[in-house]
């Protein structure tokens, strides 16, 4: 009688496919990296076929492995739609929805949309975790995420993974914010040349489009200051310590606290949702994404 082969197993190796080495395997899923190994060598004893070679100091998968990721991704895909219908058939929506998020969203969006679930949904358990959007994109289709809010800049297309959608929330307008004391004089990047400007670090999108303006006006920027926390760029902007180029939603709420100057083609940051197919059919993950919506929708009307 063949083997059953285990499920927690195949994830293993599945993540091993996917990370690269035993280790981040192991920092992972919370095991150690012998621990990982006994169970991925426990995994091949009961498949009967090789699946792991000797690659340097590390292991790569056989032809035969790299088939069986596939089938587990399947199987992953259907443990995911029978969990889904287990909450869905209760009359009242339950569960755990796992969602990462960038700051200016969190910040503007999700307060009003947790609100909604407790109201609507108050066994569901919503866990945020602040991720940039690339990164965010990347692990919820690792299936570490259920739901990641991303972000767009323009001619900066965020990557695409095979099963996840995408379903955009909100735009909002990109502006030169500068001090209202300090820089009064200021009219457009080109203006900004010689002052300290304050971006997010290296590889996130803002910073790419923020280092494309600048070039675009003739200069490289002096970038004196590099934070992912917008709200340690408004600071440094009030105060006259840097020029930014920051996203309208971060003043959701609140009124602009620096002077911010219009862009030419009045460049617009994209915001959106994105999730997995398989994810998709869990309610409360559902639930979440029409509230984000309405949130989002409710927030543009103002």
């Amino acid at each position: 009688m063949p083997v059953m082969l285990d499920l927690r197993k195949l994830r293993l190796l599945r993540e091993l496919h996917l990370r690269g080495t035993i280790t981040a395997v192991a920092e992972a899923a919370a095991y150690s990296p012998s621990a990982v190994s006994q169970h991925l060598a426990q995994l091949e004893r009961e498949a009967g076929v090789e699946l792991l070679r000797k690659a340097g100091r590390g292991v790569r998968l056989t032809p035969a492995a790299e088939r069986l990721v596939a089938r587990t991704a399947d199987l992953l895909d259907i443990m995911e739609m029978a969990e889904a219908e287990l909450h869905g058939s209760e009359g009242e929506l339950s569960g755990t929805v796992r969602v990462a998020v960038f700051q200016s969203a969190m910040l503007a969006l999700l307060p009003a949309a947790l609100q909604a679930m407790r109201e609507f949904a108050p066994r569901v358990r919503v866990q945020l975790v602040q991720r940039e959007p690339e990164t965010a994109l990347h692990e919820t289709w690792m299936r570490e995420f259920d739901m990641v809010v991303a972000e767009q800049y323009p001619a900066h297309a965020a990557p695409h993974h095979a099963g996840l959608d995408r379903q955009a929330l909100t735009t909002d307008a990109i502006r030169l914010a500068v001090s209202a004391v300090e820089h009064s004089g200021i009219r457009s990047v080109a203006d900004a040349a010689d002052l300290p400007w304050v971006m997010e670090p290296r590889g996130a999108a803002s910073r790419h489009y923020a280092e494309q303006q600048c070039r675009a006006a003739g200069f490289e920027p002096d970038v004196r200051y590099e934070t992912a926390d917008l709200q340690a760029h408004v600071r440094l902007v009030e105060t006259g310590n840097a020029v930014a180029l920051l996203p309208d939603l971060i003043w959701e709420g609140s009124a602009p606290t620096c002077r911010l100057v219009d862009l030419p083609g009045d460049p617009h940051r994209t915001v959106f949702t994105s999730m997995r197919a398989s994810g998709g059919v869990f309610p409360a993950v559902e639930m979440f994404r029409r509230v984000l919506a309405d949130v989002a929708t409710e927030l543009a009307a103002r």
